[in-house]
């Protein structure tokens, strides 16, 4: 049996994974691997034979089928695998950073090519959720995503849910524990998600969504204050990836914190877990949840994806089409200023007579209506904490509204799912 030939660069968790399981496989053979250090000590037996510390020799290499690109980011990854795709190499990768600034580019090259790009592992892990779209749901009109994409940050809100600990504590324990990187930016500021609902959105919605026009907010700002608050009111707090689009290819794409109804399921997946549910005609409602990082449930995303490629080698001249790029139109993006949500306010005023009916006349006069108001204890400085949950309104409209509670401090400001 003629083997597939891999070049794999990265040699990371993923890659280690993605090493130890391709071995039971006769079909498939690793033959060279690229690594920053040769000579660095590992957690595998491994020959220094196949080892190199320039990835050049894999994508220059015309014995190597495939290329398994895991080290992430877009340089110098764009330029690997650029050079693969021209030097007719067809691409695995796990990297939703490239995908999300460079997948016009990338598949437009791919196609010129006829190479075949698939990516399974850089949107949830080891969820199965690309090749679903793109086969069993492709009959599919999907028109709404609502999903926990990150691992650190699903774990960080659980763990101040549970504990009543602070965001700064959890995270130390979090980068204690290995689920937080030194620096966190990536993950707790949303960028992480924001990528990975860039690609999910488009493959989704068959139309081009732009990275640069999704909205993005991160969990720095979520206080132990807020989760207790949310429990009270029936709610969960999650950093949701959400994306829409409507009749008129108009797409609202955004990562943010959100209150999560406690009815919901998106509210009970917890720690490092990821789901993903979508919206759409016929199938209805759809969730796919399951470990959406670590070494063996991604590995096993970017296994599905040899393999895939493995069965149709040799065998045709135009390898999968019904996973390639199929989406040449760009939505239309919508600013967050001009869509409708609902709204939880936590808000420190001063203890005194009016304070509540003066929020109830300032958001009224910037038509939004008030679902629920709590107002606890005065503190011994004679301020009142109050809670406020409105119905569905314009984004801009409550902005105004904050802008004119001169004489209170917004403690918070998250949207309700």
């Amino acid at each position: 049996m003629e083997k597939l030939r891999i070049g794999l660069i990265g040699l990371g968790t993923v890659g280690t994974g993605v090493y130890k399981s391709l071995k039971d496989f006769d079909n498939i053979e690793i033959v060279k691997i690229a690594v920053k250090n040769i000579n660095k000590p590992r957690s595998i037996e491994i020959s220094q034979n196949i080892l190199t510390d320039n990835p050049y020799e894999i994508v220059n290499d015309s014995s190597i089928d495939v290329v398994v690109e895991l080290i992430g980011g877009v340089e110098p990854a764009w330029s690997y695998i650029k050079t693969a795709i021209e030097n007719g190499k067809h691409i695995v990768t796990a990297n939703k950073e490239l995908l999300a600034k460079k997948g016009e580019e990338l598949f437009n090259l791919s196609e010129k090519h006829n190479r075949v790009v698939l990516y399974e592992a850089a949107i949830a892990g080891g969820i199965p959720i690309i090749m679903p779209i793109k086969t069993i749901l492709a009959g599919n009109k999907i028109s709404k995503i609502q999903a926990i994409l990150n691992g650190t940050t699903n774990y960080i809100l659980t763990k101040m849910d549970t504990d009543g600990a602070s965001y700064e504590d959890v995270l130390k324990e979090a980068q204690a524990l290995g689920y937080a990187e030194t620096d966190p930016t990536g993950d707790v500021e949303g960028f992480d998600a924001a990528y990975k609902i860039t690609t999910l959105g488009t493959i989704a919605f068959n139309s081009r969504i732009k990275f640069e026009n999704v909205y993005r907010e991160g969990i720095t700002k979520i206080r132990k204050e807020d989760m207790k608050n949310a429990n009270e009111l029936g709610y969960k707090i999650k950093l949701i990836a959400t994306a829409t689009i409507d009749e008129n290819n108009n797409s609202d794409v955004r990562v943010h914190p959100m209150l999560v109804s406690k009815k919901n399921m998106l509210a009970h997946i917890d720690y490092v877990t990821n789901a993903v549910a979508m919206s759409g005609h016929p199938i209805g409602d759809i969730v796919l949840s399951g470990p959406g990082a670590g070494e063996f449930p991604t590995a096993s995303s970017v296994i599905g994806d040899i393999l895939a490629i493995a069965r149709e080698w040799k065998t045709t001249d135009y390898l999968l089409p019904m996973m390639r790029c199929h989406h040449h139109k760009i939505s239309n993006p919508i600013n967050i200023n001009d869509t409708y949500n609902k709204y939880y306010l936590s808000i420190t005023a001063p203890n005194a007579i009016g304070v509540i009916a003066k929020i109830g006349t300032t958001c009224a006069n910037k038509n939004v209506s008030l679902a629920n108001i709590m107002q606890k204890c005065a503190t011994d400085k004679n301020v009142a904490e109050i809670t406020v949950i409105t119905e569905k309104c314009l984004e801009k409209d409550i902005k105004e509204v904050i802008a004119e509670l001169d004489n209170c401090q917004i403690n918070s400001l998250l949207r309700v799912m």
